[in-house]
């Protein structure tokens, strides 16, 4: 009999969305699968559409709690899971109906730990695939390289199959934005082996109201938190990925910058912080021939101050399509 894989899909008042996110889950090709939907204290219709999906598929459980945020509803979800192998979907986005049987299939023929595919983005006026279709197996070490660099691996928890023993002693951490960045590297550096089989059967769909796209926080520097502790850890047991961790670091800062020159919200402060490490560490990452352009872009654009950068920002979304 085929492995049972346990699914979990956080819910917090995305009912507009949910109805595709679940219909695309149930419909799985691959069929032995439990649904673990856990509610985050919705306050809009989302409970009660979960409790109708529970009420017509016996493989669907769904767990109601006060609001707690993502991580802590995914880790409702980890702790009560009964499959031998899990993974995540955000409850906004959806996945094509060979989502599971690609995951599951690459994991099994290589008799890996962890199995991960891509993903396509869909914004409101078009839909970006940005990976060539490839299959191999890797070394964590490599992997790690690449998610550095975002080079076909980023580091969402979804779009990703993992053994369950994986998360023994991992969890995402709580209260905590970009969690997934506090938390995929461990993963990745615990399985022994690693299949990337990049079919992109997740869809990952641009929100305007998403937690990444509402107005600038200081709980955006979270970024900044998960992505440093990632890039010490990993400078500390693979000393060779010292120029991939300078470069995954610089572009948290580029990122929180854009975050910042995106919104109506001013902080001269954070603003001054963000660019004095931009300018202080730019050298460093520019002689790196591996950084994307939209990084170098960005570190030549915030030497000019905010305006010229969210200009420049302005400019590169409007020709690239992206936010």
């Amino acid at each position: 009999m085929d492995d049972l894989i346990s699914i979990v899909v956080p819910v917090y008042n995305v009912e507009q969305y949910l109805d595709k996110c679940i219909n695309s889950i149930i419909n799985q090709t691959y069929r032995n699968i439990e649904v673990i939907i856990v509610d985050d204290g919705s306050t809009d219709g989302s409970s009660s559409i979960c409790e109708r999906y529970s009420k017509e598929d016996s493989r669907i459980e769904v767990i109601h709690k006060d609001n707690g945020g993502l991580s802590d509803a995914r880790n409702r979800g980890i702790e009560i899971s009964k499959g031998q192998y899990i993974t995540f979907i955000d409850s906004d986005d959806y996945v094509d109906s060979d989502y599971i049987e690609v995951l599951y299939n690459a994991i099994k023929r290589y008799e890996a730990d962890m199995s991960i595919s891509t993903h396509k983005i869909l914004f409101p006026n078009k839909t970006v695939n940005k990976y060539p279709f490839e299959e191999y197996i890797s070394t964590k070490e490599d992997i790690l390289d690449k998610l550095l660099y975002d080079e076909g691996i980023d580091t969402s928890a979804w779009g990703k199959l993992y053994k369950i023993s994986l998360f023994k002693d991992i969890r995402f951490p709580k209260g905590r934005l970009f969690e997934d960045a506090a938390t995929t590297y461990k993963l990745i550096d615990k399985s022994n082996k690693i299949v990337v089989y990049s079919k992109p059967t997740y869809n990952y769909v641009i929100r305007e109201d998403s937690i990444s796209n509402i107005g600038f926080s200081e709980k955006k520097l979270d970024l900044i938190k998960s992505t440093q502790e990632m890039t010490d850890y990993i400078k500390a047991k693979y000393p060779n990925l010292e120029k991939a961790c300078n470069r995954r670091l610089m572009f948290s800062y580029l990122a929180t910058f854009t975050q910042l020159a995106k919104s109506k919200t001013k902080n001269k402060k954070i603003e001054k912080d963000l660019l004095k490490y931009i300018k202080e560490n730019k050298e460093k990452v520019l002689e790196d021939k591996r950084i994307p352009k939209r990084d170098r872009i960005g570190i030549y654009a915030s030497m000019f101050g905010m305006n010229f950068y969210r200009f420049t920002w302005y400019c590169y979304s409007k020709i690239t399509g992206r936010n």
